[in-house]
């Protein structure tokens, strides 16, 4: 995301008109990614050392790049999910949901959400708890099953 602010031209009426800048609109995408299930956090852009680290939470603007041109917006998000989640499921989450979460805030419709994954880990929030407690309180969210990515499917 460039620095100087970018805006987007969102409605012309009598009145006047409605510019967002490519931070508002950076600041949406990131709050809806760290709701996302399977999401351990944002990642930078640029990989130092090809090492990933977590970004905190004042910094996570930087693990994301907003474009705005005059028919579409284009985010590029740059994050780090959870090791043991499937991987096109979580990021495919994270799609729709910032899609929804930004064109429900400018209230367009033309917005491309593209996922970078940077690193797997494990969530420090869960690291300590066992196994199969764990998969039994992620079966309860985003309509995943629960099912360990270790055993087959019957």
């Amino acid at each position: 995301m460039s620095e100087k602010p970018v805006l987007a031209n969102i409605r012309h009426n009598p009145a006047g008109r409605i510019e967002v800048t490519s931070r508002s609109i950076a600041t949406t995408a990131a709050q809806a990614v760290i709701r996302c299930y399977g999401v351990v956090g944002m990642a930078p852009r640029n990989l130092r050392d090809s090492v990933a680290h977590v970004l905190r939470p004042e910094d996570q603007y930087k693990g994301l790049d907003v474009q705005i041109n005059p028919d579409r917006v284009t985010i590029d998000l740059y994050v780090v999910i959870e090791y043991g989640t499937r991987i096109a499921t979580v990021a495919r989450n994270i799609m729709e949901t910032v899609q929804y979460a930004v064109e429900h805030a400018l209230g367009k419709s033309q917005t491309t959400v593209n996922v970078h994954v940077q690193a797997l880990r494990m969530d420090p929030r869960t690291k300590d708890e066992p196994q199969a407690s764990r998969w039994r309180r992620l079966g309860t969210m985003g309509g995943l099953r629960g099912q360990r990515t270790d055993e087959p499917e019957d």
